[in-house]
């Protein structure tokens, strides 16, 4: 038999046997143009729109507020780190089906021997993965188009878009029956920038979710703050673009380098890890935050190998000036003069923060309106994430409010006390997309219960006729002929 050395056989083949996909069956309603709204054109907004997709729900619209794809999600943009931070062998936006899986494509290019011996997925390689993915599924996005304020009218929401077209910029009103928020890191609120660093010039910092020219560091100094792993991977491509002195200053007295959400890493606690009692997700939230978030020893040892970086530990900063075109602070005692700072010093969660959200964020029930902790176990910042329903629905602050909240589901990491993952992330796709698809369908098939009835007790064509088996029928009085 001869093999077909088509790439793309395997996900061919899979699309074959899984069959096409059913039909749109949520009737049209009038004066509402899309059943969902998808915010969000990277790994996220192709993954839910084939889910849904294969789960027959149509007029699914996908928008990005990027100009095109290539400026489109943070992995070929302001992702820096060399590899992905997570196991090769996650489920990710495959949805189960194997054909489609990161795997499957990289080894119909580069040979099951190649994938058996990276350890990790390179980034440039995921971003190129996920180009496949969505058109090789078809996966329709619209560039340049961003949400700026989702508005509740009843049974649906208006969702005030500008739509950019080259140097054109429209402002448009489109009708949506559900949201998805899979808009990244700062989707439910924005950069957490350090007081600290605020009252500097532009010119002189930025944080990690900016895009920075690290090739105008070359021969400069180079400040960053913060441990994680985006404060190094930040550092690493500094030092790899020329920088010629980099210095990573860290609060703690030691990098944190134990990875505590690891322990619930295993079935029972990832896909019921929703129903835990409120003070087990909250004292989990905590331990993480009390053990910090752990840079891969890769990214650490990315940024060792070059004897012009300098790390503080114990080492915050309290202040900052400008003189003479330099930022100068004072550090445990030492006087130090820097070029540019980068802030590699993670997000803040505040639904208020986000224009498109304004309107509604008063309504929306956090975790601080939701649970009290006990004396010494309180945080500002985790009492700031959303409380969220089973679906990773928003939920109303004051019971019939607002009962528009739960049509908005957050697929961002501001999910994450609910859910104890950083959702939008690739481990949290196996559980949380379906999760998410199944209540949508849910809703609008109910909410569409008249229709369904009528259609499901409506007449059906038979068949076949009696003549098929006519002959067949036994009559009591018949005589056989042997």
């Amino acid at each position: 038999m001869t093999q077909s050395t088509h790439p793309d056989q395997s996900a061919l083949d899979t699309l074959r046997l899984i069959g096409p996909a059913p039909e749109n069956w949520v009737p049209p309603r009038n004066g509402i143009d899309h059943n969902v709204v998808i915010v969000g054109g990277g790994q996220t907004g192709a993954a839910f729109a084939f889910a849904l997709r294969r789960a027959g729900i149509g007029q699914v619209n996908v928008i990005d507020a990027a100009a095109d794809e290539a400026q489109s999600g943070v992995w070929l943009n302001r992702a820096r780190m060399n590899k992905l931070r997570t196991p090769k062998s996650l489920v990710g936006p495959e949805a189960g089906l194997p054909g489609l899986s990161f795997q499957a494509w990289y080894e119909a290019r580069f040979g099951a021997a190649s994938y058996a011996e990276i350890d990790r997925i390179p980034r440039t390689r995921w971003a190129e993965y996920l180009a496949w993915y969505r058109h090789f599924l078809g996966i329709p996005i619209r560039y340049g188009t961003r949400l700026t304020r989702i508005e509740p009218a009843g049974e649906h929401f208006r969702l005030h878009l500008e739509v950019r077209d080259g140097a054109t910029v429209r402002n448009v009103v489109e009708t949506a029956r559900k949201i998805v928020l899979g808009n990244g890191v700062a989707g439910n609120g924005g950069p957490n920038i350090p007081a600290v660093l605020k009252s500097l010039p532009p010119a002189f910092r930025a944080h990690t979710s900016e895009a920075i020219s690290f090739a105008a560091l070359r021969g400069k100094s180079v400040a960053v703050i913060g441990s994680a792993a985006s404060a190094f991977d930040a550092a690493g491509t500094a030092l790899e673009a020329g920088a010629g002195q980099v210095h990573l200053f860290v609060r703690r007295e030691r990098i944190a380098s134990v990875p505590v959400t690891r322990t619930r890493a295993y079935p029972g606690a990832y896909d019921n890890y929703f129903h835990l009692p409120d003070a087990i997700r909250w004292s989990q939230a905590r331990r993480f935050r009390v053990a910090g978030s752990t840079p891969p020893v890769d990214a650490v040892e990315r940024v060792t190998r070059f004897p012009n970086f300098h790390l503080h530990l114990g080492a915050p900063w309290t202040h900052t000036s400008v003189r003479d075109g330099r930022v100068e602070t004072d550090v445990a005692g030492e006087s130090f003069a820097f070029d540019f700072v980068i802030a590699g010093t993670g997000y803040v969660i505040d639904p208020a923060l986000r224009p498109e959200l304004a309107e509604i964020a008063g309504s929306i029930r956090l975790w601080r309106d939701q649970y009290s902790p006990a004396e010494g176990d309180s945080d500002d910042a985790l009492g700031a994430h959303p409380y969220l329903g089973a679906a990773l629905e928003y939920l109303e602050k004051v019971e019939g409010d607002a009962p528009y909240l739960k049509h908005i589901h957050v697929y961002n990491p501001a999910a994450f006390v609910s859910f104890g993952l950083p959702v939008g992330d690739v481990p949290s796709m196996k559980r949380d997309i379906p999760a998410v698809v199944q209540r949508i369908s849910r809703d609008l098939f109910l909410a569409d219960l008249d229709a369904h009835e009528a259609r499901i007790h409506g007449d059906i064509a038979a068949d076949f006729d009696d003549s098929v088996y006519a002959q067949s029928v036994w009559q009591r009085d018949r005589i056989d002929v042997a």
